[in-house]
């Protein structure tokens, strides 16, 4: 007791009132802020809302967390504070980036040309450049244009999604439409969806790499913080917009949306950068820089040598410059980007969605794919269909789905909630150790454990959970191979008890008693082997089976019995499968269950066949990856694997020369993902996090959807080649049309005009046409295609300059006879000018496949095509007939005998490609027959 005559007691009693006096300023300080803030109503920061409590945040923004917000509510704050989403800024006019398209080096050459033209009186030359100029201005914006949208269209494709709370419903909807004061629920494998000051955190742990740089996701509490400073890694209560929930579950208010984020700040930066370019762009970029330099070269000699020869200097320049415009394939990159980014639009449609633009150039590369079996092998629908307790009963389930359709049965009797206790116990574990919700027949959560509450529904104990209380959870992961629950039941709080599921190995050997009759059994030798005896049973039949477990202590822990679930094989998966090996791709199994489960549906997919090679995580641990590269290629199923094993199988695999792919749709295949050359994840049942590994998404989840996004990706990379074939062939003809004429001292016989026109049809819409050319039927059955392989190879160039060669050739024989008279007229040009139009159309349909003939794949099969080549072919009519045009181009009209005779002619070009390819395709079957023949008389002197 404090007595006045005690001045140590005085003083220690002074300081105290301070002490207590100097917290009550603070705390009144600490509310009048909160207060003022509620009064302006400002979304609140994260380093604010980690100093409050989640009751200030959540009487901050006027929400009950066990309701969520009205619609209303949610009305009134979409307005107020916008869609949480981000705005990539004000977009660039469409005049200015029209605009922009004449800072081109060689179109502000032309317009110089153009302007010098005017100084000298030229008018009609002035005129003239300055259309074409227009034309070609037009034509090389709409490509970027079409680029532009069709990537935008890419970002769509996939939008986040989230669990929130509103009006006490759960519901999963678009992350876009979360507002501050919203209530977000977090399970393993999420995207954060906005900034949350979290109120429940049971073993939360939250990767934020992506803004501290640090590797060790973050481990979560609830409580205030003290900030010492603003730094994001102190603020534990905080869940950040787009990390990703590692491990655990939670619940949170949202305090921050969209660009009021602390992921908006870096989504500014972020705007700045400019995407890379993919390494077919970059090769295409050199290759035009290649063809620019030796162009330039050619260009220069052809003008060099018409000043020595006394033509006119500003013809000379006129022509050179409109050469460089038509020589230089300045719209190859442009056309592949347009190219690449409608293929993966096309594969959106086959419900593949390519989220960046290289993974389509791998595509057609990849020769093994690795499969995660539950979710992309099998249907990842659970259902619980046997139980076997340690006492010795067996059950069967009924019914298929997250639902109550179906029965137990148990001897011949319906099982109901308490007619059988060892049944109901392996119930009760399964369903309390259990974090999955099925609302409206949909299942939040993961599969198995929605099999568990499916079937607890089915005996009418689906209430069984609400009868205990979590007191701490030790959620499963892929090391420890069980969850554990600490929980205790609301009629008795004072006896706490540990309910545990998991594989079967890890849990039985924990265990030194068996449940019998509602009594804790001494554990037995015999009762173990029965036990391993029905689940190797149940393995043998392709069913995943789970332990269940409980005890006072971890240590003394009482064995109750396993559960069987089945995850039955995807239609049409063994045929896809099959498909696939006939291609040359290898496909490997690698997953989590037991091996008698993982060869079972190894054999009913065609991968596994009695007598045949399985290994496991434990063996793949002993291993070197020197041994592990020998054996694997003769291996197909891996099982008993945790992410560890999947990146070395991957790493193994890659040594060896492979291109791999790797499928799953768990967080426990993110690493796998990220690592192998193509990561795809399952759109429907994957969760965030191997999404986001993932560089292609299945939106169906259907494996055979990749069967069809590898076809895309190999008759891209062919349709790249075939239009790559037709610019260059067009180039070099043009190029060595002018060159020859001007060192035969021939007049040139195409005008500047005439040569941006070519220009046109080479950049424009016939070589844009050949990149949509549709998939060859025949694609799917080549092998993959070496990812070191050029794009310009020996066979194509030889093709290239053998239809040069024709062009050139019956171009300046046209030139050539019209010109017999030695004077140059405009009836000779536009002869000369149709004559090269007309060699390219033929040449185009020659181009849509470098081996089938255009009579088998059909003259009308490409639609985009036909309306390409007959819209320059209406234009080339028009530059010839139409009078404004034919003064611009310098042209007069011909008769239908010109016609017909450059029809037959440049026609030759169509023909002796058509005769190249019967030919080539004949020796390759003769080849193939001599192998044939070579295999059948070796068997014969055996």
């Amino acid at each position: 007791m404090y007595t006045q005559g005690n001045p140590v007691q005085a003083e220690v009693h002074q300081k105290r009132h301070k002490a207590m006096d100097s917290i009550s300023e603070v705390k009144l300080a600490e509310d009048t802020k909160l207060s003022s803030i509620v009064m302006n109503h400002a979304i609140m920061a994260s380093v604010q809302a980690a100093k409050y409590s989640s009751q200030d945040v959540a009487r901050y923004f006027e929400v009950d967390t066990s309701v969520g917000l009205d619609n209303e509510e949610v009305y009134k704050r979409q307005k107020q504070y916008g869609l949480n989403e981000f705005n990539g800024g004000e977009e660039e006019p469409l005049w200015k980036k029209y605009l922009g398209q004449f800072k081109d080096p060689l179109i502000m050459l032309l317009l110089a040309s153009a302007l010098v033209s005017v100084c000298m009186k030229q008018l009609d030359d002035a005129i003239s450049i300055t259309v074409a100029i227009v034309i070609v201005v037009t034509v090389a914006f709409i490509q970027e244009y079409r680029s532009e949208k069709s990537l935008e269209a890419l970002k769509q494709l996939v939008p986040p999604k989230c669990h929130c709370l509103r009006n006490g419903v759960l519901k999963t909807f678009l992350a876009r439409d979360l507002v501050p004061g919203d209530v977000v629920y977090l399970s393993i494998g999420d995207r954060v969806p906005a900034d949350l000051r979290l109120f429940e955190a049971v073993a939360l742990s939250i990767d934020e790499s992506s803004f501290t740089g640090e590797t060790e996701p973050a481990n979560k509490s609830t409580e205030l913080i003290e900030l010492l400073d603003n730094g994001i890694m102190q603020r534990k209560n905080i869940g950040f917009m787009g990390t990703l929930v590692r491990c655990g579950h939670g619940k949170g208010i949202v305090v921050g949306t969209g660009e009021n984020s602390e992921f908006g700040e870096i989504f500014k930066i972020m705007q700045g950068e400019e995407p890379p370019k993919t390494p077919l762009q970059r090769s295409m970029d050199t290759l035009g820089k290649q063809l620019s330099f030796y162009s330039f070269c050619i260009i220069g000699l052809i003008m060099l040598l018409g000043w020595i020869q006394g033509r006119k200097i500003l013809d000379m320049f006129t022509i050179g410059v409109s050469l460089a415009v038509a020589a230089i394939p300045e719209g190859l990159p442009i056309v592949v980007t347009v190219t690449l980014a409608l293929g993966v639009m096309r594969m959106a449609k086959r419900k593949a969605i390519v989220k960046k633009l290289p993974i389509v150039e791998t595509l057609g590369c990849v020769n093994v794919i690795c499969c995660d079996k539950t979710g992309t092998l099998t249907t990842n629908e659970m259902t619980l269909t046997h139980m076997y307790t340690a006492d010795g009963l067996h059950a069967e389930v009924s019914g298929v789905g997250y639902n109550r359709k179906g029965e137990i049965h148990c001897n011949n009797e319906s099982v109901k909630n308490n007619s059988h206790s060892s049944i109901r116990k392996i119930i009760e574990i399964g369903t309390v150790c259990n974090n999955a919700e099925i609302l409206d027949g949909g299942l939040h959560g993961q599969p198995t454990e929605g099999a568990l509450l499916a079937c607890a529904m089915k005996m009418g104990a689906e209430g069984i959970r609400n009868e205990y209380i979590k007191l701490q959870e030790w959620p499963f992961n892929s090391d420890v191979k069980q969850m554990t629950v600490k929980c205790a039941h609301k009629d008795n709080r004072g006896e706490e008890y540990y309910f545990i599921k998991g594989a079967l190995e890890r849990i039985l050997n924990q265990c030194r008693f068996y449940y019998q009759n509602g009594a804790d059994m001494p554990m037995s030798e015999q009762i173990h082997k029965d036990v391993l005896d029905e689940a190797h049973q149940m393995g043998i039949a392709g069913l995943r089976v789970l332990a269940m477990a409980y005890g006072r202590q971890l240590d003394m822990l009482c064995f109750v019995g396993i559960v069987g679930i089945i995850d039955p094989p995807r239609p049409g998966i063994r045929e896809a499968i099959r498909t696939l090996i006939g291609t040359g791709v290898s496909v490997k199994m690698v997953t989590g269950d037991s091996e008698d489960t993982a060869t079972a549906i190894g054999g009913r997919l065609g991968l596994y066949a009695a007598g045949g090679e399985a290994i496991s995580g434990d063996q793949i641990d002993h291993m070197s990856t020197d041994q592990l590269q020998d054996i694997i290629p003769h291996i197909s199923v891996f099982y008993r694997t945790s992410p560890r094993h999947k990146h070395k199988i991957i790493k193994a695999l890659q040594n060896n020369g492979c291109v791999v792919g790797m499928t799953g749709d768990g967080v426990n295949d993110a690493v796998a993902l990220r690592s192998a050359d193509i990561g795809i994840a399952m759109g429907k049942v994957g969760t965030d996090v191997s999404k986001e590994a993932a560089d292609m998404i299945l939106v169906d989840d259907e494996f055979v959807t990749i069967m069809a996004a590898i076809e895309e990706g190999k008759g891209i990379f062919y349709n790249i080649k075939n239009f790559v074939r037709f610019q260059l062939s067009t180039s070099i003809a043009a190029l060595a049309l002018i060159a020859l004429s001007t060192v035969a001292r021939l007049p040139n016989p195409l005008n500047a005009m005439q040569i941006l026109w070519i220009n046109i049809i080479m950049d424009g819409p016939p070589a844009q046409s050949l990149g949509v050319e549709p998939v060859d039927q025949d694609v799917i059955l080549k092998p993959p295609r070496c990812v070191k392989d050029h794009i310009i190879t020996k066979k194509l160039m030889i093709n290239i300059l053998i239809s040069s060669f024709i062009i050139v050739s019956g171009t300046l024989w046209v030139f050539y006879k019209e010109m017999s008279d030695n004077k140059i007229t405009p009836r000779d040009t536009t002869m000369t000018f149709t004559c090269f139009v007309f060699f390219d159309m033929f040449n185009a349909l020659s181009c849509r496949s470098q081996t089938k003939s255009v009579f088998t794949i059909g003259f009308f099969t490409n639609k985009m095509f036909v309306l390409a080549v007959g819209g320059s072919i209406v234009g080339q009519l028009l530059v010839i007939y139409f009078p404004p045009l034919q003064a611009v181009f310098q042209t007069e009209a011909l008769y239908l005998s010109d016609f017909l005779f450059l029809i037959s002619l440049t026609s030759s070009v169509f023909i002796v490609a058509e005769l190249r390819k019967f030919l080539e395709r004949r020796y390759e079957r003769h080849q193939i027959y001599k192998k044939q023949t070579y295999y059948y008389d070796e068997l014969n002197i055996v």
